[in-house]
């Protein structure tokens, strides 16, 4: 008896302190947030963002790449989504100035706040129209767990300081996932998402004509394709700033697996990409989605979607629940 009370006591602890620890984990999210508070919230998203991607696909990328640069930046607290009088928040740093589709945001932030007033946060809009964006382009869906609330701070050079630059080699790239409590899996999977969007040439076109930096006439990076290199060329001339080209030709606007096969032939288009191949780990699962097509891909990048998801998330009473997502209340 004295045994059987001590394993149950033991099996009781246990149990209390997995559940401290996984509610710990998820820093008070959850899958259903809303189901009381405003049941239609995930539907308004689904209906704005499905009847968006339907006219204008090509918002599907930066809407994805929205909730990327808001996770990064301080967490995914909705910071990327404030103006600032002084051109001073987040969006006004380089790399956030080709998002786009900040107007399907407040639209979905409209649309809700009709529906159930001061109850669903602008940072978890982002999360949920990114999931719904993938799906509408033809990718996966999966469970976003919602609870997040709003930031008041919105710093550009804080931006500047915590989005990963195109240009960036594997080392640095798994420290700053590893940073933001992300896994090397979670890297090379997140990686995936530029199966849809496009680019600017300005992004790239280092590799394409002064790689090296010393002012070489065809000093292009040796890790892509030639031919690639040549039809890049053609796009995007040395100073241009404007041009956009496709992150996956063919088929920028369909969320596939098609980012790994272009990788393993070099003609990832960022030195990012290309540094998936200089790893071990991430070699592997990169060859492995361009072999099998997608057997994982799918699955993997919702679990890691997930994961990016509780980056640095206010919760409970912090921040607050902005009535419009541009500005703080």
């Amino acid at each position: 008896m004295a045994t059987s009370n001590l394993f149950t006591s033991f099996f009781l602890c246990f149990v209390f302190v997995f559940f401290i620890l996984d509610t710990a984990n998820a820093q008070g999210l959850k899958v259903g947030f809303y189901a009381k508070t405003c049941p239609e919230a995930e539907i308004i998203v689904k209906k704005v963002i499905t009847q968006t991607i339907s006219e204008a696909p090509s918002l599907a990328g930066p809407l994805l790449r929205m909730h990327f640069h808001d996770c990064f930046v301080r967490g995914c607290e909705g910071s990327v989504l404030l103006n600032s009088s002084t051109k001073q928040a987040e969006k006004d740093a380089v790399p956030n100035l080709s998002l786009r589709g900040f107007q399907i945001i407040d639209k979905v932030k409209s649309a809700i706040e009709k529906a159930c007033p001061g109850v669903v946060s602008c940072a978890d809009i982002v999360a949920l129209v990114a999931r719904d964006v993938v799906a509408a382009s033809k990718g996966p869906s999966w469970e976003v767990e919602t609870g997040r609330r709003d930031g008041r701070i919105s710093n550009l050079t804080e931006a500047l300081l915590n989005l990963i630059p195109p240009f960036t080699n594997i080392t640095t790239l798994k420290n700053d996932f590893l940073q933001k409590g992300l896994s090397v899996k979670d890297l090379v999977v997140l990686s995936g998402g530029h199966t849809i969007g496009t680019s600017h040439c300005s992004s790239f076109t280092n590799r394409l004509y002064n790689f090296t930096g010393k002012g070489i006439v065809g000093d292009a990076d040796p890790t892509l394709d030639p031919n690639y290199v040549l039809r890049l060329k053609s796009r995007c001339k040395p100073n241009d700033v404007n041009t956009l080209v496709e992150m996956d030709p063919g088929s920028f606007k369909t969320f596939d697996d098609d980012y790994y096969t272009l990788v393993t032939k070099r003609r990832g288009l960022f030195q990012s990409d290309s540094a998936l191949l200089n790893d071990p780990e991430t070699k592997a699962y990169v060859k492995l989605q361009a072999t099998t097509h997608g057997s994982t891909f799918f699955k993997d990048f919702g679990v890691s979607m997930v994961n990016m998801g509780r980056i640095g998330v206010l919760t409970g009473n912090a921040g607050e629940i902005r009535k419009q997502c541009s500005r703080v209340n």
